[in-house]
């Protein structure tokens, strides 16, 4: 990690901590921090136990930081959890363009729903994102502890990556989908949900969430307002890179997509000063960035 921001490495320190189902894990690696940045959550296709592999891990990590930041003389005074927009959408309806799902909305999935056996993982993953952020609300309401919580919640990540990432295998669930595209997936894979943000957007958000006074207490669905599709993503690949022009799809050109549902994307913009980024942006410099520096091309 610090072999890929040099600039910054005599600035970082790491804590490295066990299971983050585990609870307590996180209580000293927190001693001195004033605020806290909360990513982590399990993500997996595979799952034999929803409950055990996805569910309660998620609740459990989103437990185990909370404890470790209101224990005894901690100093932490603001903590910024990633939660999803799969904790905010109802999958069961499909509004049109005249529907809009701002914060206030809560995906009404069950908890016996998420962990029912046999339950397809993507639907578990949603239960978890939701009962992993209310726990963290839940918590805040009873504890009153000495921070206040910010939650974001974004749709499909896009974007370059940081963090070192030395085989194709190893690129994050979201971008991996826009890799099939670029290598030639047949048929294009639909697009989960109509709405996505750029990955430096989706950091920035956080640092301004963590920065911003006036953010604490709030809940934010960050989501850029142009829309998107992997048949647009095959278009701006095959316009940018010559190598992917005899690999990507070509047999979707009289695919339509229909109008659908928004994403409040503005409040985030309004409140905590964020300037989205161009689709086109973020799949040529993450095209650009595995093509180049992990696979050699």
């Amino acid at each position: 990690m610090k072999d890929a921001r040099p600039q910054y490495a005599s600035r970082l320190e790491f804590v490295q901590i066990g299971d983050i189902a585990q609870l307590g894990v996180f209580d000293k690696a927190i001693d001195d921090v004033d605020a806290v940045i909360h990513t982590a959550s399990p993500l997996r296709y595979d799952t034999t136990d929803s409950e055990r592999e996805l569910v309660l891990p998620a609740i459990n990590g989103v437990k185990s930081i909370l404890s470790a930041a209101s224990k005894p003389g901690s100093k932490v005074t603001r903590l910024v959890l990633t939660s999803s927009f799969a904790a905010v959408v109802d999958i069961s309806k499909t509004p049109g363009p005249e529907f809009t799902y701002t914060a206030s909305h809560w995906n009404p999935i069950t908890y016996e729903e998420a962990i029912a056996p046999g339950v397809d993982p993507v639907v578990a993953y949603r239960g978890s994102k939701k009962y992993a952020e209310l726990e963290a609300w839940n918590f805040v309401e009873r504890e009153k502890p000495g921070f206040d919580l910010v939650t974001l919640c974004p749709p499909m990540v896009f974007g370059p990556m940081v963090h070192p990432v030395n085989k194709v295998s190893g690129i994050n669930e979201s971008n991996s989908t826009l890799w099939a595209v670029a290598t030639g997936a047949d048929p294009l894979p639909p697009a989960r949900v109509p709405a996505w943000i750029d990955v430096r957007d989706l950091a920035e958000a956080h640092v301004q969430a963590l920065l911003t006074p006036e953010a604490g207490g709030r809940r934010y669905i960050p989501a850029s307002p142009e829309p998107y599709s992997y048949e647009l993503a095959a278009d701006i690949i095959k316009d940018n890179f010559e190598w992917a022009r005899g690999r990507v799809t070509t047999n979707y050109q009289s695919r339509k997509s229909s109008p659908t549902y928004r994403l409040d994307g503005d409040t985030v913009s309004r409140e905590l000063g964020l300037e989205y980024r161009s689709f086109r942006g973020a799949v040529v410099d993450f095209v650009k960035q595995v093509s180049e520096d992990i696979e050699g091309r």
